[in-house]
């Protein structure tokens, strides 16, 4: 054929820098700091209570297209817990293959061709796979570091509103550079989004993955917010079994049923099994969720102090288990060949930033590292990027 196979929405979109990277991990021995995975397994009486539930035949056929009404309402308590807002588990409530699926569901649903979405840069991957595949243009709006944090520029947000925009993608405890959006940041997107008439769609998949003073504010809890705000929430970081793929939904009526109207076409259901034990992991006492935010705080300081130590610009999250660092002061300014040079210099695999930035010169001198690992694997690799300083 003399036409390209490929639809031209995704030409763009190669081999995703994640599967590049491990495979140098698995090809050279390296210690594989890239893919935010964790290396061991969410608690056991959650993994029994997928056993169990494979056991006793639940979710062993397809299960409800919305979800099983286990963890739809599990769901519903854990957002009016923690944040105070009310979700009928049965209309306001959709389950997803995780995160990732609801996100392409999400923008398939409510993006028409030609809409602009506004995406804040550096962004997850799949954000501009999922808008291209929607038929929509991404208008990125970059954060930028500033003591020690990355901000939102809320002028150039602002600025970057057109009549065509149709909605504003966030994700905050946002991935890559660990920043936690305040309450001012949001209370200024809220407004925006009011004034403008806009939808959000945002990624809260980190929630639970925050540290020291930072406080995770849903947006949808901002007035005016809670009719226009598709929250996605995800159980793979939070319980550490990320091949479960159990994401979900919450919104209004409205948004729910239009994003099952695309997901229905998507995977239509998965991970039957799964969700039953989700839907008890999502019950666990607070005691689990604080043990695990101060075993992840441990874990960020002991990377983030050793990569300071070897010679990087540290910027230390507030939030996520990913730490951005700037190479430049280690000589270097270009993060691919930085990152892929890496494992054989140091034993160690690192993403680099500009892969998720449009703008790739913003990005070029960063390297984000991921600290979900067990302490004996990060202080291995601490003492191998040490080699760096020498």
């Amino acid at each position: 054929m003399n036409r390209p196979l490929l639809n031209r929405r995704l030409a763009e979109f190669g081999t995703t820098i994640f599967a590049e990277m491990s495979a140098l991990a698995a090809r050279t021995g390296a210690i594989n700091l890239g893919q935010g995975f964790p290396d061991t397994d969410g608690p056991d009486e959650i993994r029994e209570a997928a056993v169990r539930a494979l056991r006793e035949g639940h979710g062993n056929q397809y299960p409800p297209g919305p979800g099983v009404p286990e963890l739809r309402t599990a769901v519903a308590e854990h957002q009016l817990k923690r944040y105070g807002l009310a979700y009928d588990p049965d209309a306001e409530v959709l389950v997803t293959a995780g995160a990732t699926e609801a996100i392409a569901a999400s923008l398939l649903a409510l993006v028409e061709p030609g809409d602009e979405v506004i995406a804040l840069e550096p962004y997850y991957d799949s954000y501009a796979a999922c808008i291209a595949m929607a038929g929509g243009t991404r208008v990125p709006v970059t954060l930028r570091p500033s003591e020690g944090r990355y901000v939102l520029d809320l002028d150039e947000l602002r600025a970057a509103v057109t009549d065509r925009t149709r909605l504003i993608l966030l994700n905050t405890p946002h991935n890559p550079t660990g920043t936690v959006l305040t309450r001012d940041e949001l209370t200024a997107v809220a407004e925006l989004a009011s004034e403008r008439d806009l939808l959000v769609v945002t990624d809260e998949v980190y929630e639970h993955l925050v540290f020291d003073d930072a406080e995770h504010v849903p947006i949808a809890t901002l007035p005016g917010m809670r009719d226009r705000t598709v929250t996605i929430g995800s159980a793979g970081k939070t319980f550490s079994f990320t091949g479960w793929k159990v994401g979900w939904v919450t919104a209004s009526p409205e948004l729910t049923a239009a994003v099952r109207s695309a997901k229905q076409f998507l995977t239509y259901v998965a991970s039957g099994p799964f969700q039953y034990a989700i839907a008890e992991a999502l019950r666990l006492p607070d005691t689990y969720f604080e043990d695990l935010r101060a075993d992840l705080r441990a874990k960020r300081d002991l990377l983030s102090d050793g990569l300071a130590a070897a010679g990087f610009e540290v910027y230390r999250p507030a939030g996520t288990y990913f730490v951005t660092t700037d190479i430049r002061p280690l000589g270097e300014s270009d993060g691919f060949a930085f990152c892929r040079g890496l494992p054989e210099r140091a034993g160690v695999v690192a993403i680099p930033n500009a892969v998720f930035y449009d703008h790739r010169d913003a990005g070029a001198p960063f390297v984000r590292f991921a600290f979900c690992k067990r302490t004996d694997v990060l202080e291995d690799a601490v003492a191998r990027l040490g080699t760096l300083a020498a």
